[in-house]
């Protein structure tokens, strides 16, 4: 089975209160992602038809501040389809109420994972990728993917190689006096 992104993409706004605020009144980090997680959620269990559950969170940048009364709105689109897994898409944009400036605060890609009743992963329905946005989207995720793996490989306790490394660390804030190799 099959879907198109149009049938499950979610699109939620909100206004920003000063109790979503930090001290310098700036909308606290987590509370933004708090709304992420939800959308990608909510995104990701209209298009499987399941409970999903966040595996991971890819790269979260935050572009520009959001102020207490401005209204933020986040939007989720599936842009990949594994077995059992979904990445999840999601921007955010914040607006000035008074003047209607936007500006692009955020986009972050959740992957997600359907679950039975029981707790189990569920196989998810493929997407359509019918324009070359969305065959753009899902290559990204796959090469996302496979960064994720070369990164994790690399760095792994037993994999890890620490002199092809010094070079790079001599003009970083850092003073090495590793005694054993």
């Amino acid at each position: 089975m099959f879907r198109t992104t149009e049938e499950s993409q979610i699109t939620i706004t909100q206004l920003m209160l000063p109790s979503h605020s930090n001290f310098s009144g700036k909308i606290h980090g987590g509370y933004i992602l708090g709304l992420m997680d939800q959308i990608a959620f909510a995104c990701a269990s209209k298009h499987s038809r399941n409970y999903c559950v966040t595996a991971s969170v890819n790269k979260v940048d935050f572009l520009n501040p959001i102020e207490v009364g401005e209204l933020v709105t986040l939007k989720a689109s599936v842009n990949y389809t594994g077995r059992t897994s979904m990445v999840i898409g999601v921007r955010i944009e914040s607006e000035n109420i008074q003047t209607g400036e936007k500006k692009h605060c955020n986009s972050s890609y959740f992957t997600m994972v359907a679950k039975d009743e029981n707790g189990k992963n569920v196989p998810v329905p493929g997407i359509i990728l019918d324009s070359k946005d969305k065959v753009r989207r899902y290559a990204r995720s796959i090469a996302r993917q496979e960064q994720a793996k070369n990164r994790t490989t690399a760095f792994r306790t037993s994999e890890f190689k620490m002199e092809l490394y010094l070079d790079s660390l001599k003009d970083q804030n850092a003073k090495i006096e590793v005694t054993e190799s």
